[in-house]
């Protein structure tokens, strides 16, 4: 086996929702075993930080503000990345919205059907759409989105977050998405597959440390590593799918959760 099996370098990244949490993390990865990066993100400020953080790394990245439900900003995206660095070789759709946890079904207003379905499942689509062509001239890439434990489980009040329906149906439905996909591109040399993390304190700046703290400690009760997990330990397999190390797989949802739907 070769030793650079994992290493990116002359390789561009592409990471959408790369200003804070685990698409911030992405885009350290993927600068620190050499690739350049574009760091796209809803909110153009931290996408700036997440870039100016990732230089260090000593690869070029350059900052985008899209929003991934509107494909004008998504084309715009992808050719600013083309323009910037000749090509797209690995996507990470990584953008997600949540809804209110606390809303049963019967409360959940359309709005917050559709701005989760919108941003979760329709712009992984609208991403995937837009890299595709870029990727089938050069017969080769690797696509990879965040889905989630909740596309694969409800689980109870005891010990999960069952009021997520939206959340659960757009992941799920980008897990279906990812094995569809990846059949279709196997012979074009793209390869596209997805992560389902568990929870994750990303000491997000939207939820307040407050109102995040409970749910965190009553995931990590229920773990069987006993404890949630911290983005940068979602690294090691973002670089391995993105490498050369996978070259051989396809088509399949990774979950990583420290055994909480073992």
């Amino acid at each position: 086996m070769e030793k650079n099996i994992f290493d990116l370098s002359g390789r561009v990244a592409l990471i959408t929702a790369g200003g804070h949490g685990l698409g911030r993390a992405y885009c350290e990865a993927m600068a620190e075993f050499g690739a350049d990066v574009a760091c796209a993100d809803i909110n153009k400020k931290f996408a700036d930080e997440t870039v100016d953080d990732i230089k260090r790394f000593g690869h070029r990245a350059i900052a985008i503000e899209a929003d991934v439900s509107k494909p004008d900003q998504i084309e715009r995206m992808v050719n600013q990345t083309v323009s910037g660095f000749g090509t797209i070789d690995i996507l990470f759709n990584n953008a997600g919205w949540c809804h209110s946890i606390e809303k049963r079904l019967h409360e959940l207003v359309i709005e917050d059907w559709d701005a989760c379905i919108n941003i979760n499942l329709k712009g992984t689509f609208l991403c995937m759409r837009a890299v595709l062509p870029v990727m089938l001239k050069q017969k080769r890439g690797s696509i990879i989105s965040t889905a989630s434990v909740a596309g694969l489980m409800a689980g109870c009040w005891e010990w999960s977050a069952p009021n997520i329906y939206a959340y659960g149906a757009s992941k799920a439905g980008i897990i279906a998405l990812t094995r569809h996909a990846a059949v279709a591109y196997a012979k074009d040399g793209i390869r596209i597959n997805a992560i389902a993390p568990g929870t994750h304190d990303t000491k997000s700046t939207f939820i307040p440390r407050e109102v995040a703290e409970p749910y965190l400690q009553r995931f990590a009760k229920f773990t069987p590593m006993g404890r949630v997990a911290e983005p940068n330990e979602i690294k090691g397999l973002a670089i391995w799918l993105a490498s050369d190390a996978s070259s051989y797989v396809t088509g399949q949802t990774f979950v990583q959760d420290g055994g909480f739907i073992a």
